[in-house]
This record gives C-alpha cells, sequence and structure tokens, in this order.
C-alpha cells in the first residue's frame, strides 16, 4: 500500500532536518508522498522541491498555522497554497513577527526563573530558521535545566506553564480565509490538542470551524488513539472533509516521532493526498 506523512517540520521552522534531508528519509522510509508544514513559513518549500524531483517523491506544499483559541491549541494545516499570493504571504509575515516578539518574552521569563539563556544560544540552534519553542527547549537540555524536550514544555514552555508568552494572532475563521484565497486546502490539524471534554464538544468546534470553509480534518496522527481517531473519521463523514494524516515529525526536538509512522504503528494512506487534490479542484 502506498503511505504518505502530510505533516513534517523543518529547519525553516522547529524541525532538526534541512528540507533536503527530510526528503531523503522520506525515500528511505518508503513513503509515496510527504508533505512539509513548517510553522507559518513557506521558505523550505523551494529545497524540499528540488530534492523530491531528484528522488521521486511527490511533494505536497503546505503550511501550519497557530491560531487563538479559547481552550488548548488550535493549528491550521493548509495544503497546496498557491505560495506567491500576497495576501497569504502577508499574513505570514505578520504572524512571524508575533513570533519573533514572543522569543524574547519567553527567555526573560526563564531568566526570572533563574534558567537564563541567550537569544545566540538559540540562534544556534535553529540553523538560520524561524525560531520556536522547540529550539528553546532543546537549549534547556544542553544547559542542564531539564531531561528532555517534553520535560520542558511541560514544566515552562507549554500554555499556563511557568515560562509561556501568547504569540497567536490569526483566528480560525482568519487562517482558513487566508488559505482559501490562496487556493489552499484548510484542514483542522492534530484535534486532540483542543482538549475537549466530549465528542459532542469537538462536533460543535468542528461544526462552526466547516460553516466558516474548513475542508479537511487530520484524522491520522502520531498522539490519537483508536478511539480518537474512529472520532475523527467520523466527524469527516458526517462534514464532508477531506480525511489527512501526519506524523507531525519534528527530528531531534520529538526524537520519539518517527517519519510516517509516530510511535511506530502510523500508517497514513496515499489516498489522503489523492482527497486533498480533488477537494483543491473545488477551492
Amino acid at each position: 500500500m502506498k503511505t504518505c506523512d502530510l505533516h513534517t517540520h523543518t529547519t525553516a521552522s522547529d524541525g532538526s532536518d534541512s528540507p533536503g534531508q527530510l526528503v531523503a528519509k522520506a525515500q528511505a522510509a518508503g513513503l509515496s508522498a510527504i508533505a512539509v508544514t513548517d510553522h507559518d513559513t513557506v521558505s523550505g518549500l523551494e529545497e524540499a522541491g528540488r530534492a523530491a524531483k531528484d528522488r521521486g517523491i511527490e511533494l505536497v506544499p503546505g503550511v501550519e498555522l497557530s491560531v487563538n483559541f479559547h481552550k488548548g491549541n488550535m493549528h491550521m494545516l493548509g495544503y497546496y497554497m498557491d505560495v506567491a499570493n500576497r495576501r497569504f504571504l502577508e499574513v505570514l509575515e505578520r504572524v512571524q513577527g508575533a513570533r519573533a516578539r514572543r522569543n524574547p518574552k519567553i527567555l526573560a521569563l526563564l531568566d526570572d526563573l533563574g534558567l537564563p539563556i541567550s537569544m545566540k544560544e538559540v540562534e544556534a540552534l535553529s540553523k538560520g530558521g524561524q525560531i520556536g519553542r522547540p529550539h528553546i527547549a532543546r537549549a534547556m537540555v544542553e544547559k542542564g535545566y531539564v531531561k528532555s524536550v517534553s520535560e520542558a514544555f511541560d514544566k515552562y514552555l507549554k500554555r499556563g506553564a511557568r515560562a509561556y508568552a501568547p504569540k497567536s494572532i490569526l483566528s480560525p475563521g482568519e487562517a482558513i480565509e487566508v488559505l482559501r484565497g490562496a487556493k489552499g486546502v484548510p484542514v483542522l490539524a492534530h484535534p486532540f490538542s483542543l482538549m475537549t471534554s466530549s465528542q459532542e464538544e469537538l462536533d460543535a468546534i468542528v461544526f462552526e470551524l466547516k460553516e466558516a470553509g474548513l475542508m479537511g480534518i487530520e484524522c491520522y496522527y502520531s498522539e490519537h488513539d483508536s478511539a480518537f481517531t474512529s472520532m475523527c473519521l467520523g466527524l469527516a463523514r458526517r462534514y464532508n472533509l477531506v480525511v489527512t494524516g501526519g506524523s507531525d515529525y519534528h527530528g531531534k526536538a520529538k526524537p520519539h516521532i518517527m517519519l510516517g509512522k509516530g510511535r511506530g504503528n502510523l500508517v497514513i494512506p496515499y489516498e489522503c493526498v489523492e482527497a486533498l487534490k480533488a477537494a483543491r479542484a473545488h477551492v
């Protein structure tokens, strides 16, 4: 069966592999298609496209936008956007500015907690890409403040933790609008992160997003168990949404997540790519 991975990150945002290295690993993993979905940037797509052409791997151009949500964390994936669309690029620039302004705030909070990290140390880990919390978390590990990236997030960097600073400036509706305006397919990423307390609550959120123009939902995901995956597949059928899936591979930032396999048991059928292509024809 042909498989794919539609949620990955490179050094263009907070992954540890360059776009070319990511594509090479996708080929080695036997994937037929790979999507590069860096946070709030498409700067890695050109290199990924060249590598994909050289290696005979299908590249699905993508992006992952952070959006404001009252509970948990909401991200919006976009696929097959026109990356030259002016409005799309303007929004990316605005979101990148908000990300850049957040990083010094997080470092200041860590300094107040007696855990000093310089911006130069974090920049060295970013390898020229956008700096994000995973880079700060990796710096904390290297300095011996925590034992793992996950511990850094749990104790200091996740929402509500002692060194957390907000960043998102887009509403869900604005993220959907800008993606569709760029002829892209907007997809709700990893619904488990919304921290809903019931199927009814998640259903209501998906219904509202569908009304705003949502076209897909990420059902297959590294942190989704079989019951939650089934719930998401049911929502996709109910609201006629494209089913997608991805590992959320980051490399060293999430060493327990394998490309195309998640925690080892993830399988994402190539039919997800075909469904995205079909959906784009109707944007």
